[in-house]
């Protein structure tokens, strides 16, 4: 499969989504958010995810009970968001943050996600 030229769907953040492969124990998506926007924040119910970032730079803000920390992005890092955890992000520089989702299981659907207090205004 190729990457789609248009996004398939706008994710629970805002992010533009283009759906890639799938199977019933995972899945794998293209994410991309426009220079100087900010996601809303959200937190997965079931699904745990790999990020992958392509392009761009920003930063990943992550908190798990009472653990928070900021992440840089930029092409190249890798982290992961496990199920639960409250996560933001936003794209810092004059291109889209472009990024390579892998969701463990499958991604379920539009309630998967739900919104949470975020680091920052979206």
């Amino acid at each position: 499969m190729r990457l789609p030229a248009a996004p398939d769907v706008t994710a629970p953040d805002g992010s533009d989504v283009r759906v890639l492969l799938r199977l019933e124990r995972g899945s794998m998506a293209h994410f991309e958010l426009a220079p100087g926007r900010t996601s809303r924040a959200v937190a997965h119910r079931t699904v745990d995810e790999i990020w992958f970032v392509l392009g761009g730079t920003g930063e990943m803000w992550r908190k798990q009970d009472e653990r928070s920390e900021i992440v840089r992005l930029e092409a190249g890092v890798c982290l992961s968001i496990p199920a639960g955890t409250h996560f933001q992000f936003r794209a810092t520089g004059g291109e889209s943050l472009a990024v390579l989702g892998i969701t463990m299981p499958a991604w379920p659907g539009p309630n998967e996600a739900y919104a949470v207090e975020g680091e920052w205004d979206d």
